[in-house]
């Protein structure tokens, strides 16, 4: 059995290599700007990166992913009952950030649960790419991400949590680069 081959990433667009480090999962072209995703299954694919207007000069931008998701909970309760609060807060869509680069879970769950209350405003100027952290999360990985923003949501509220039952239906995720 032979050893398996490593083969170069080559852009999708302009065939220049790609310089990728070790558990990065997303690019932009230094040649052609092109953005690309790695696929398990079907290779490099096209991906658009949105890099958000103010980002500072000298400082290397943060990819995130934006994804609404729609959830749907039920819950019930030891003692309390929050879930007026509860409907209300899910009643329509929300906006997830999650950070696309390599963070303690602990802190990509807290950086989720404040962007989830205050969204980053996002605004796309018509620039050129920016440099970013190298992108390390995958948006294959966002629905369980997601789900632990939400368990993390409803285990805040002051009544006593005994069961929680949720679903939740991700929308297409972007990726944006912050500042």
């Amino acid at each position: 059995m032979s050893a398996p081959a490593l083969v170069p990433l080559m852009c999708i667009q302009c065939q220049s290599p790609i310089p990728a480090k070790p558990d990065e999962v997303a690019w932009v072209c230094a040649t052609c700007g092109r953005g690309q995703i790695l696929e398990d299954e079907a290779g490099l694919q096209p991906l658009e990166f949105h890099f958000n207007a103010g980002l500072p000069a000298n400082t290397p931008g943060k990819p995130v992913w934006a994804v609404e998701a729609q959830v749907t909970l039920q819950r019930s309760t030891y003692r309390g009952n929050e879930s007026g609060g509860m409907a209300a807060f899910w009643a329509g869509p929300r906006r997830f950030f999650i950070p696309a680069y390599e963070l303690p879970l602990d802190v990509l769950v807290n950086y989720g649960l404040n962007a989830v209350r205050q969204p980053p405003l996002l605004a796309a100027p018509a620039a050129a790419p920016h440099p970013f952290i190298p992108v390390t999360v995958h948006r294959d990985d966002l629905a369980p991400l997601v789900e632990f923003i939400v368990v993390a949501i409803e285990a805040e509220r002051k009544d006593m949590l005994k069961e929680l039952v949720f679903e939740v239906q991700l929308g297409e995720a972007q990726l944006w680069v912050l500042a």
